[in-house]
């Protein structure tokens, strides 16, 4: 962690327009992938697709008139 303050906050070259280089990106994405690729692993909930299912299946009807019905 270290090393990567020390990357962060050296200047930019002169003339450019300054931000985040091309490793310190790379590296970025890098831990991103490594944190969320579990999460992607997990796939989708079943109850998150059966409620896409029913949104995207117009003879289902009102989505919120069947959540009623199960209620009662």
């Amino acid at each position: 962690m270290k090393d990567f303050k020390a990357q962060t906050s050296k200047k930019s070259a002169p003339g450019s327009k300054g931000g985040l280089n091309q490793e310190i990106q790379a590296r970025i994405g890098h831990q991103l992938r490594a944190m969320y690729d579990d999460v992607v692993r997990q796939g989708v909930p079943d109850r998150f697709a059966d409620l896409v299912k029913r949104l995207d299946d117009p003879q289902q009807g009102n989505p919120a008139a069947a959540d009623n019905e199960r209620r009662e």
